[in-house]
């Protein structure tokens, strides 16, 4: 079964699917594809078969990558059993999650920011209510850290 990892922030059309776009094609990449799986979610309902944010896909496409695919949804109970890691934007919707799972699937439960290697950031923060410099942030904190990521899901395989 392919190590699966879960990207998660509030609604599942900034950040979460930002975290989805530049990983998968970092794995892709990599050629890790039918060893790792990725998705994300929400830990809200908020819009709920949606597309990311058309901000969101726009920085994204300016570096290469493609969101286009994606759809927003919640997370769902299954997600805590199923990933094995399920990495959070921020410490609000962590705590939301972390009342939500599980206690045996707990330590699946992480802030995407701890792999970062360059930036010190404690948080990858909501772009949503700014311009277009908080979604190439977003980009810069996600590319930073996937890269750490995919040096820790090497060593998972």
């Amino acid at each position: 079964m392919p190590y699966g990892i879960l990207f998660v922030c509030m609604g599942n059309i900034c950040r979460s699917p930002t975290a989805d776009g530049v990983f998968r094609q970092k794995v892709a990449e990599q050629g890790l594809g039918q060893q790792v799986r990725v998705d994300s979610a929400g830990t809200h309902n908020y819009h709920p078969g949606s597309p990311p944010d058309s901000r969101a896909q726009a920085a994204a496409a300016k570096r290469g990558y493609d969101l286009s695919s994606l759809r927003a949804r919640q997370i769902a109970a299954a997600d805590y059993t199923s990933f094995d890691l399920i990495l959070v934007m921020d410490q609000d919707n962590l705590a939301v999650l972390q009342d939500d799972c599980p206690s045996e699937h707990q330590h699946k439960l992480r802030l995407l920011t701890e792999f970062c290697q360059v930036h010190k950031a404690s948080v990858v923060p909501d772009p949503y209510y700014g311009g277009a410099d908080g979604f190439e942030h977003v980009l810069d904190l996600v590319e930073d850290a996937c890269e750490g990521l995919l040096v820790h899901v090497r060593r998972q395989l």
